[in-house]
């Protein structure tokens, strides 16, 4: 027997709002009925797998046990500067002079994720 992964819960402040920071970083859309101020918000996903997003009452205080790392359609670089400019904060530049390794960003409310080098990159380099 086995088990199969459904979704990657986020517990945060305000679902809807981060449901759609992320929506943004995957370029998917939030279900239909995810509305401001809902207590649950969904992403789907391709895979079938669904990143939900559920209100908590306490506030995020330590680093995350376990987090996201996305390889990006285009370069490495233009994606981390995407996902600035939609609200990230990066937390930790792991890249390399020769193109390696991978930057550690937070979305906006303190969750951790790596954005790591597109398949074109890594080609490149192999």
């Amino acid at each position: 027997m086995t088990s199969v992964v459904q979704n990657f819960f986020f517990d945060c402040a305000d679902a809807y709002e981060l449901g759609r920071f992320w929506s943004g970083v995957v370029g998917k859309p939030m279900a239909d009925d995810d509305v401001p101020g809902d207590p649950e918000a969904i992403i789907e996903m391709d895979n079938g797998v669904t990143l939900f997003f559920g209100q908590v009452p306490e506030p995020k205080t330590l680093k995350n046990r376990m987090h996201l790392c996305l390889t990006p359609d285009i370069p490495r670089d233009e994606e981390v500067e995407r996902l600035l400019k939609l609200g990230a904060t990066l937390l930790h530049d792991r890249r390399n002079p020769d193109g390696t390794g991978w930057a550690v960003l937070a979305d906006p409310e303190g969750n951790e994720f790596c954005v790591l080098r597109s398949a074109a990159e890594k080609a490149a380099t192999a």
